[in-house]
């Protein structure tokens, strides 16, 4: 693991803390490009009520709209949790060139827990994939926001 994807990594894990602070599931994500954060979000899906409120598909739409371009290639994509399917899919057809995760997403995880988008051979791009980075963190702080909900509802 590089020191330099722990360093983002930190920037992320703040994205999921202002998402646990709303009551939201708190996973965070920021896109770099050449050594600079162009975009960092959090997910807001039971805030905006939108089902595709995914921190990663909000980095993408803010990065996109910041280059003016939907190709994401000299792009590396930090998220907190493993994507999901819908989100893998988002960031295989922006090009990313790096997705790097913390934690694993045993469930739904579509970059290689649960299954790998990228290993099909419909696929026309695959970015590489760095995971573990950060990993007890970004884990600790699903755990704990599960844990807490759960103890809520006794």
């Amino acid at each position: 693991m590089q020191k330099i994807d722990e360093k983002y990594m930190r920037f992320a894990l703040k994205e999921a803390q202002k998402a646990a602070q709303i009551d939201e599931v708190p996973v965070g994500a920021v896109i770099v490009c050449d050594g600079k954060i162009i975009a960092r979000a959090f997910n807001k899906r039971e805030i905006n009520n939108d089902p595709l409120g995914h921190a990663e598909i909000i980095a993408i739409r803010k990065a996109s709209k910041k280059l003016k371009t939907w190709r994401m290639t000299n792009c590396e994509l930090y998220v907190t949790v493993e994507p999901c399917a819908m989100c893998a899919g988002a960031i295989m057809w922006s090009r990313f060139k790096r997705i790097i995760y913390g934690a694993p997403d045993l469930k739904g995880g579509a970059t290689g827990s649960s299954f790998n988008l990228f290993d099909t051979k419909i696929v026309n791009h695959k970015p590489e994939i760095t995971s573990g980075v950060l990993e007890e963190e970004c884990r600790k702080i699903i755990q704990d926001f599960f844990r807490n909900k759960r103890n809520s509802q006794n």
